[in-house]
């Protein structure tokens, strides 16, 4: 159901490439992202997973078909015949692409498709919708997370967002090492940890706050983290450890000076015999903001970051693009000869062929450099290629991934890159942005395409 999760022009390419006979072409396209946002030193992959699972699943009913035929702007080419094409649609091409959680720079493929051009054109909207949202969530959590240090990361962020998108923010945002998310639906979808606390409404709807907190714990002895902050926070600690007592464990700050709060409050529950309960944190927080607080002491032990995260508040939209590469002639089938494709826009430039990322590390395993090549390229001893295949002529070629190998390859990737890119001040860092080199064999593709270009032009 998801076939019409796609821009317009997308189906009328389609139409086009099917009427002027270039359905049998093959074509390669690439999903990358030119240039870092603001605010950003490095990107982490997310959103690869559900385009595999969109491009199993992809199909047209007949009531879409019906749909498209009533468009004035598709009328013309929703003949019997193409009509029947999209009926019988499925995905047959092949997709590399990176593993979730991978950090990777400008320029540098996530995703490479090689299908029949129209499967290769359709599907471009839906994957960088998918792939960009879920990468600018993971990539702002991962600072969120980095700023934390050792006290966990919660999300938080489902009133502020779209509810599917809040869904899949919230799987991004566990992935990259947030300890749990508020959204019950992420939580039975993805099997992330479901976490929360009480509201403000329910302290307002009792008489007292006692008697709220009486009442919460009543109903939740083994999971009381009552909210303190409703009236005056120091008071609400102090009433929050005398009814819970032993039960108590944890208090929520969702307002004031969190610092100061906090540390008062961490002397009243001590005081009070309840050192194990934990102080939650919340409201407005964001990757600065707990390094203010960490920086201050604050016996913080989980931040509930919401707004900030769920909409990467700072750098909201990614410009991932996803862009012909190379094409194969009409007859050339899938291992026929291919044309290396290229653009030479300004500010807008492409690379030519299907390609593939290296990656160096030094001694120490740090990141060092990355390579982009051509497919099949061989760069030097120590490279690790990026791209692995994910899917052989539309089918998957293993299981999905889980996200705790994702979690795991993240806290990998994140600690394994240099100082000045885990950096989260808006400093602008040491030394020149990191930047992946182009390989010989490339650079000379480009030169050659550019001519090719020129020449035809004149």
């Amino acid at each position: 159901m998801d076939a019409l999760h796609t821009d317009l022009y997308q189906l009328t390419m389609a139409a086009g490439y099917f009427h002027r006979g270039m359905a049998s072409r093959v074509a390669t396209c690439e999903l990358f992202v030119r240039r870092l946002p603001r605010h950003r030193r490095f990107l982490v992959a997310m959103g690869i997973e559900r385009v595999v699972r969109y491009l199993e699943g992809l199909r047209f009913t007949d009531e879409q078909i019906a749909y498209l035929r009533g468009l004035p702007a598709l009328a013309d080419a929703m003949t019997p015949a193409f009509c029947s094409y999209l009926r019988d649609f499925r995905f047959h091409g092949d997709v590399w692409a990176v593993p979730e959680g991978t950090v990777f720079f400008p320029n540098e493929p996530l995703l490479r498709v090689t299908a029949p051009i129209i499967e290769a054109q359709l599907i471009e909207t839906f994957a960088l919708s998918a792939v960009n949202h879920a990468t600018a969530i993971a990539s702002k959590a991962a600072r969120i997370v980095l700023a934390a240090g050792d006290a966990g990361v919660m999300e938080f962020g489902t009133r502020r967002a779209h509810p599917e998108a809040a869904v899949d923010a919230a799987r991004a945002a566990y992935a990259v090492g947030c300890v749990g998310t508020s959204n019950v639906e992420a939580g039975m979808r993805f099997g992330i940890p479901v976490l929360g606390t009480a509201a403000h409404m329910w302290t307002m709807a009792h008489p007292t706050e006692e008697a709220a907190f009486e009442g919460y714990v009543a109903v939740f002895p083994s999971a009381a983290i009552l909210l303190i902050d409703t009236y005056d926070t120091l008071v609400g600690a102090a009433r929050a450890a005398a009814v819970a007592r032993d039960k108590l464990k944890g208090v929520r700050i969702d307002s004031g000076d969190l610092a100061a709060l906090s540390v008062a409050v961490r002397k009243i529950l001590d005081d009070a015999g309840c050192a194990s309960a934990k102080i939650v944190a919340s409201g407005d927080l964001n990757e600065h903001r707990i390094a203010e607080l960490r920086r201050a002491g604050a016996p913080i032990d989980l931040y509930g970051v919401g707004t900030d995260l769920v909409t990467s508040i700072d750098a909201p939209s990614l410009g991932g693009v996803y862009k012909l590469v190379e094409i194969g002639g009409a007859e050339a089938g899938a291992g026929g000869e291919r044309t290396p494709i290229a653009k030479f826009s300004e500010g807008k430039a492409t690379l030519p062929g299907a390609h593939q990322v290296h990656r160096f590390r030094d001694p120490a395993g740090k990141l060092a450099r990355d390579v982009i090549a051509l497919d099949g390229e061989p760069v030097g001893p120590g490279a690790e290629p990026l791209l692995a295949p994910l899917m052989k002529r539309g089918a998957r070629v293993a299981p999905p991934e889980g996200l705790d190998a994702v979690r795991a390859r993240v806290r990998a990737e994140i600690a394994g890159l240099p100082d000045a890119l885990r950096r989260i001040d808006d400093e602008p860092a040491p030394g020149a942005p990191f930047a992946a080199e182009v390989s010989s064999r490339l650079g000379a593709l480009v030169e050659a395409v550019r001519a090719r270009v020129v020449a035809g032009a004149g």
